[in-house]
């Protein structure tokens, strides 16, 4: 049976995941870490790596948690890395990331904006139903504000160039943080959301058992 190691998206956990059921695969997902001070990406994926026990697993990464991948895939060997709505180098991330970046927007935005639920987070999730809404909500309000603080300030800071030549992409063509107009993907999800794990379950766990099981 294959490893599968999961990394969630950033201010997201396990429980986007709810609707996938990985048959025939081993999966176990990876909880983000305490943070240490002033600690980069690299540092933190690094220390995240220490949790991956087994030899060149595959690893799997939503949105933020893509990216984290990509870090930890140039540290261990791993066998396969899949990415689902998220960027495999800094040429990916819209070009208005790196000027939030630069003239330091994100710093002064406080977390509690950042968690809130609202017309506007749904629209930028795609989350549609009233599920979806709740969910999102939850989720928000459970996210660590300085992590989720720090998490943006390293996504829109992001200078990776490296890419294992293992990586598939999968991306929605209605995702409204990270764009697929900037993105190479690999598969395109019709209609799918940064949300389109909870709402696209079912397309994108055929494409992941058809690229580990298959290839």
């Amino acid at each position: 049976m294959k490893k599968v190691y999961i990394l969630s998206g950033l201010g997201v956990d396990k429980r986007v995941f709810d609707n996938f059921k990985f048959d025939g695969l081993d999966v176990e997902y990876i909880d983000w870490i305490p943070l240490t001070k002033k600690e980069s990406l690299s540092a933190y994926a690094r220390r995240l790596a220490n949790h991956i026990q087994h030899k060149e697993p595959i690893l799997i990464g939503l949105s933020f948690g893509g990216m984290v991948a990509m870090e930890i895939a140039k540290i261990i060997e791993v066998k396969k890395v899949i990415l689902i709505a998220s960027a495999k180098n800094k040429y990916e991330l819209p070009f208005y990331f790196r000027i939030i970046g630069k003239i330091g927007l994100n710093k002064v935005i406080p977390a509690k904006l950042l968690k809130s639920s609202n017309y506007i987070t749904n629209w930028f999730f795609g989350a549609q139903t009233k599920e979806e809404k709740l969910l999102l909500k939850s989720i928000l309000h459970d996210t660590n504000p300085i992590f989720l603080k720090w998490a943006i300030n390293e996504i829109i800071n992001w200078d990776n160039t490296v890419e294992p030549v293992s990586t598939i992409h999968i991306h929605g063509n209605s995702d409204r943080i990270l764009p697929i107009s900037y993105t190479k993907a690999d598969y395109c999800i019709n209609q799918g959301g940064h949300f389109m794990t909870i709402n696209k379950s079912k397309e994108i766990e055929k494409i992941i058992q058809h690229i580990i099981i298959n290839q």
